[in-house]
């Protein structure tokens, strides 16, 4: 009987231990949702130095003249980053001909996994328009600070695989590579469409006259 009480008393033990792990699963990742989501203040963007999907050095300077979309992620993300990415791509289909004036980039935050090879093959299945970058652990470290990126080794699933916790946010950048605003990354791609005919169908600020000299 006693027997019998101890192997009862261990199971309920270790369902109490799985629904603790489970609680506390579920409490990290909104954690983690909620830090992903959160808008970034102050100074955004700046000088970068990365590789592109074909293996070549490229900066940030390189887009300049376009608008800029950047997004950060990765390709083993079984979510978040393919429905942002599926949103950019309706986005750019939308825009028609004006796509021309915006260049994408998906930016990784698991540079460990994300080859060039690997980028070109996954942004390439959502649109031809969007360009993956990674590089070193460092210097994807530093872009993603330039940005206000969270990023950060999530869970171990099956295979020996991870997940990213990551920021979910877009970023639009001005044609100087300039902090325009961001968008959430299930934002309609209409709505994104929309905004953006209209951020460049203002006109550019007058530059300033210089004084003449009587």
């Amino acid at each position: 009987m006693q027997a019998v009480l101890a192997v009862a008393l261990g199971l309920l033990l270790a369902a109490g231990v799985v629904v603790w792990q489970m609680s506390k699963d579920e409490a990290h990742r909104m954690q983690m949702r909620e830090m992903a989501m959160k808008a970034p203040t102050g100074s955004i963007g700046g000088p970068f130095t990365l590789t592109d999907q074909d293996g070549k050095t490229i900066r940030d300077t390189s887009f300049h003249g376009k608008y800029m979309l950047v997004y950060f992620g990765y390709t083993y993300c079984p979510d978040l980053c393919p429905t942002g990415l599926e949103g950019i791509a309706h986005t750019l289909d939308q825009l028609g001909t004006d796509a021309k004036k915006v260049q994408v980039i998906f930016i990784t935050v698991d540079p460990a996994r994300d080859t060039p090879a690997k980028l070109k093959d996954y942004v390439a299945s959502f649109h031809p328009g969007i360009i993956g970058l990674t590089g070193t652990a460092e210097q994807i470290a530093d872009v993603a600070r330039a940005y206000q990126v969270y990023y950060a080794r999530g869970e171990d699933v099956e295979d020996g695989e991870y997940l990213m916790d990551h920021s979910t946010l877009i970023y639009v950048m001005d044609p100087n590579g300039k902090f325009v605003t961001t968008f959430p990354d299930d934002t309609d791609p209409t709505a994104m469409t929309d905004a953006l005919k209209q951020l460049w169908s203002k006109p550019a600020p007058a530059k300033a006259s210089k004084a003449v000299a009587p």
